[in-house]
């Protein structure tokens, strides 16, 4: 069973950016409650698609450069990579379903 993998602005290029497998990014903080209904969600889908799609969380509290090199302006926004270039952005709270179908998408 995957962890969630924590990312930062130091690690984000290696881990999202170069990654070998679409991958999916929670940009979120510690006191939004929207991203606090998307936390699980993330975390279930984490483990669903573990070895098909790498999914992350980004802190926007902790790590300002990547969240503003992608335009983050609302939290929780979900960003999707595939071969390191943006497929596509979910901006605030959704249900699984709209992720999952998102996620389908990128493989």
């Amino acid at each position: 069973m995957a962890d969630l993998l924590e990312v930062t602005d130091e690690t984000f290029d290696t881990e999202i950016v170069n990654a070998d497998i679409p991958a999916m990014v929670d940009f979120w903080a510690e006191w939004c409650g929207p991203c606090r209904m998307v936390g699980p969600v993330v975390e279930e889908l984490a483990k669903e698609y573990d070895g098909k799609v790498k999914i992350a969380k980004m802190d926007v509290d902790s790590n300002r450069q990547t969240p503003a090199r992608f335009g983050i302006r609302n939290i929780p926004t979900l960003i999707l990579f595939k071969g390191g270039e943006v497929a596509q952005t979910i901006i605030g709270a959704q249900p699984k379903s709209n992720i999952e179908e998102a996620l389908k998408k990128l493989l």
